[in-house]
């Protein structure tokens, strides 16, 4: 079911992929697999240029709508986009959604796996080429992905704090905000009224102190009574969303356990598979991210031949990438519309 509309977001005609299964580089399956997407142009339209919009961790198709709208890098009446909602992410297939592979017998996925049936999705609706794929954290290392994976289908790509393989440092954020969210229970609805201290823990860790920098806090926040207050107010938030916690920790295992070098053919090389990129890259990165560290999107920047790095002059940190910096936000559409022209 999808989430209330919040500011900022953008209302547009959803879609559907359904499969009997679909099989996943670990050689299971999930069973009665969906896809759920949205689209902003013209479908019908073969003339326009095709755009992979991806979202990131505990996200949905909502995720770059700041990019999406007349005047904005992504205009409607200038491209087809397709906004597709992640495996796991509680509109697509997802632990907390399928009956016949409910909860924690719901197999776990890889980024991979996101990517290659975000590939099914335009074989079905009859696209051979993509112009663009372009995503913010989960969804830049999703787009790295899909240059590494369909390099002959790919023309340009644009990953906004990514990383092309996991860091130690993200795989620790992550960790800490799943024990906050299972609290010694594998699954967190097995004791559904902490649900809210556990989401609010979640939040403090994955909203705050990965996602901003120092600086950008102290710019927002007056002082500690002043947070607590934003994080009540956004673990409400949360809850009145309906995402389901063990959603974000499978997505979360998928996060942690990325390398493009161990797509085919590579043999856990990142740097070689990182050198056979074809596709016109954009790799865009904070001065800070404490939770894909800014040095990880250079360092994937100077393995990729055809690749323009654009750091961003904010504090915003890993929200960099969205709304939260409406300067930022500006210079992102600006950038990457000229990257697109």
């Amino acid at each position: 079911m999808h989430p209330p509309m919040q500011p900022g977001w953008i209302d547009a005609p959803h879609g559907r992929l359904n499969l009997s299964r679909l099989v996943l580089e670990s050689g299971e399956a999930i069973e009665d697999f969906e896809l759920s997407y949205a689209v902003h142009g013209d479908i019908d339209d073969r003339s326009l240029p095709v755009v992979v919009a991806l979202c990131a961790i505990g996200s949905s198709h909502h995720r770059l709508d700041f990019l999406i709208g007349e005047g904005r890098a992504l205009d409607p009446g200038r491209f087809r986009i397709f906004a597709i909602d992640a495996i796991g992410n509680g509109l697509s297939s997802s632990p907390s959604l399928l009956r016949r592979q409910p909860r924690l017998s719901f197999p776990r996925f890889t980024i991979r796996d996101m990517v290659n049936s975000q590939k099914l999705l335009m074989q079905h609706l009859g696209i051979e080429t993509v112009d663009l794929v372009i995503g913010a954290s989960m969804g830049g290392m999703q787009a790295l992905q899909w240059a590494v994976s369909h390099p002959d289908i790919v023309r340009r790509v644009v990953a906004m704090t990514p990383m092309a393989k996991t860091t130690a440092w993200s795989g620790a954020i992550n960790h800490a905000a799943r024990l906050a969210l299972q609290s010694h229970a594998a699954d967190p609805n097995t004791y559904p009224d902490q649900l809210p201290n556990r989401w609010e823990s979640w939040s403090a860790i994955m909203q705050l102190l990965g996602a901003r920098t120092p600086q950008h806090i102290d710019r927002q926040f007056n002082g500690p009574d002043e947070i607590r207050r934003w994080l009540s107010d956004r673990t409400r938030l949360w809850l009145e969303q309906g995402f389901d916690p063990l959603d974000w920790i499978y997505q979360s295992w998928a996060y942690d356990g990325h390398d493009v070098g161990d797509t085919p053919g590579f043999q856990g090389d990142t740097i070689a598979a990182l050198q056979s990129i074809r596709a016109r890259t954009l790799i865009a990165i904070p001065p800070l991210d404490l939770y894909n560290p800014a040095e990880a999107g250079r360092w994937a920047a100077q393995h990729i031949a055809d690749c323009e790095l654009v750091e961003l002059l904010s504090d915003a940190g890993h929200q960099v990438a969205s709304a939260t910096d409406p300067a930022a936000a500006s210079e992102l559409n600006r950038r990457i519309a000229a990257f697109l022209r």
